[in-house]
């Protein structure tokens, strides 16, 4: 089977080209670096001919709100249109779990925007909306930071390994499309305080985590709800401490 993997050469997408290359199946890492724009389309004809699954892993290069929304109704656009001529099959986009319950935010607005844009397309589909990835915790550090002291709120989340990530789209990727929304998410609830926390001990981060029931979560406010999943999602074996664990041995 010939799969193209948007984004195949990103924290996802090698993953998950490796494993579908490892089952044996012809995967194509397309992204601008290999000649593959979404953006202004280019290689994106060629890229998928003769494709059966379309695997839309990529990421906006900037977070703000008007760059992000351009960015996925752009690239969204022009992958429903080539995916279309092409005839894939089975068209599948990595989302956010609780995009649609934070509208404050930019960011998730713009990948809801991106899921209509896939179920109206009329192409068989798959929405996979994960929980945040262990591996972005730095990120979520940096972003909480203000003159040397991160603030954060204490809602829970359900994070997940990036390894654990890319084996749910690889599985998906040979399975009958869904036509609907699955969720993904990692073993456990951690309070978001708690995760940064942990991360910067191990890394011997001296950055205190404050608490803070009111601090911002790229540009919106949290509850126990905001980001967890739903009934029966689809979980990852690794838990955090494993996680960390790797990573301190690593360091």
């Amino acid at each position: 089977m010939k799969i193209v993997v948007i984004g195949g050469t990103g924290l996802i997408g090698t993953k998950v080209v490796g494993n579908l290359r490892g089952k044996g199946h012809e995967v194509v890492p397309a992204s601008p670096n290999t000649g593959v724009n979404t953006i202004t389309g280019e290689g994106l004809a060629e890229a998928l001919v003769g494709a059966q699954v379309l695997i839309d892993l990529a990421n906006a290069p900037s977070f703000a709100d008007a760059d992000v929304m351009n960015f996925f109704k752009t690239a969204g656009a022009n992958l429903a249109k080539a995916a279309k001529v092409a005839g894939i099959r089975h068209y599948i986009a990595l989302s956010v779990v609780g995009s649609d319950r934070l509208p404050d935010s930019g960011y998730l607005r713009a990948k809801v925007a991106q899921e209509e844009l896939i179920k109206e397309s009329g192409i068989p589909h798959t929405i996979i909306r994960s929980t945040q990835f262990f591996e972005f915790v730095d990120g979520i550090a940096h972003a909480g930071t203000q003159d040397g002291t991160v603030h954060l709120s204490p809602a829970h989340l359900q994070p997940i390994a990036a390894d654990d990530v890319a084996a749910l789209v690889a599985r998906v990727a040979v399975m009958a499309p869904a036509n609907g929304i699955i969720e993904l998410a990692g073993p456990e609830l951690i309070g978001l305080d708690d995760l940064v926390r942990r991360y910067l001990t191990v890394k011997r981060d001296a950055r205190k985590v404050v608490t803070d029931v009111h601090a911002r979560y790229f540009g919106t406010e949290l509850n126990d709800k905001s980001l967890t999943p739903g009934d029966n999602p689809h979980l990852g074996p690794t838990t955090y401490q494993e996680w960390l664990n790797r990573q301190a041995a690593n360091a």
